[in-house]
């Protein structure tokens, strides 16, 4: 399952949700690990003592050259490229440059409404709904007819619902687990029953770690998820069995939740992703990486989560943007059930027509 110990891999972000674990997972594996990015900004995600900082900004073409020199790489693995243009620009720079370049595209790409389950690479890309799909399929396109027309050796990860510690798998963030703990009432979209995989980034890590440098993997597409599903209202009593609450549960349509907070991040991801059901079949990662065996699942992680939030209050506070978002989405639910409620009442008191 491990790659070879002596390549030589670029990141470029390194210090996300995702990269972070990539690149501890990397370095453990013995391999000279180069993280690219404006800054050593790890936040709380820390990275080893071994790793190779290079500064640049990856907007900046010239800025990148810059910082990568002379320097050449067996693998380039690119988080922060979202669109046509930021694809061309690296086919651009890591032509000649590294033997295998993966881009981190994203499962949300997939048909939305969903027609089959599981979810395999060769579904239709077609998201309507989000625009962030949508761009992450041009860029798709673009690596993928670069490597058709000149060789250029992109392989193509495409992770789904991926957290950590720091980062709670819920619209809303640390909001949404502040809302639970106070006993404030908390959306949940739908009716709570679509089924939806969550993927611990270092379970993530290990599949995409145990790409790299495999030559067999260029030209290919992969998404790398866990097999630990759950229902929208399960993640909820998750969290809030690790935090010993039972939180108080807010059905929403997801098209209600659009109309109403139409600027709210999460609004525009619920309605083209988060609402459907994913369920996705690992069988081509697991032939590429074998051995590939997701292992740390939500209900045992979401203890890690609550653990973390208690000794790192400072930077879990709820944001009050979100949390006036959320009161707002609560209110309209409750008054439209008064409403509905009010109206079934005069229906039934109306005198009936005699037949």
């Amino acid at each position: 399952m491990t790659a070879p110990r002596d390549l030589s891999v670029l990141y470029i972000g390194g210090t996300g949700t995702i990269s972070a674990s990539c690149v501890r997972r990397s370095a453990d594996a013995g391999m000279s690990v180069y993280v690219l990015n404006r800054g050593r900004n790890v936040r709380h995600r820390s990275l080893p003592d071994s790793v190779t900082w290079l500064q640049a900004d990856v907007g900046d073409q010239a800025s990148v050259r810059k910082a990568l020199g002379d320097l050449e790489f067996d693998t380039a693995v690119n988080f922060l490229s979202y669109d046509a243009a930021d694809a061309a620009q690296a086919v651009d720079t890591f032509t000649g440059r590294t033997r295998q370049y993966l881009h981190i595209s994203t499962a949300s790409l997939y048909r939305k409404p969903v027609l089959q389950w599981p979810i395999v690479e060769s579904n239709l890309r077609q998201n309507p709904f989000t625009s962030y799909s949508r761009e992450k399929i041009a860029a798709e396109d673009e690596l993928m007819r670069a490597c058709v027309r000149h060789g250029f050796p992109v392989t193509i990860a495409r992770p789904s619902h991926t957290y950590d510690e720091t980062s709670p798998p819920v619209p809303g963030d640390w909001t949404a687990v502040d809302r639970i703990a106070r006993g404030s009432e908390v959306i949940v979209p739908g009716d709570g029953t679509s089924l939806w995989t969550l993927t611990h980034a270092d379970d993530f890590a290990q599949g995409l770690v145990g790409l790299l440098g495999n030559p067999r993997a260029v030209g290919e597409v992969f998404h790398i998820t866990s097999d630990d599903v759950y229902t929208w209202d399960q993640i909820y009593l998750i969290i809030g069995a690790a935090l010993g609450v039972e939180p108080r549960i807010v059905h929403v349509r997801s098209e209600d939740i659009l109309a109403a907070a139409p600027d709210w991040f999460w609004s525009e991801l619920i309605i083209g992703d988060l609402a459907h059901s994913a369920i996705f079949d690992n069988s081509k990662i697991r032939s590429y990486v074998p051995g590939f065996a997701p292992r740390l699942t939500f209900h045992a992680a979401a203890r890690d989560i609550i653990r973390w939030r208690s000794e790192h209050a400072e930077e879990c506070r709820a944001a009050s943007d979100v949390d006036a978002v959320m009161d707002r989405l609560v209110g309209g639910s409750h008054a439209a059930r008064e409403i509905f409620a009010s109206l079934g009442a005069v229906a039934l008191a109306a005198p009936q027509p005699r037949g």
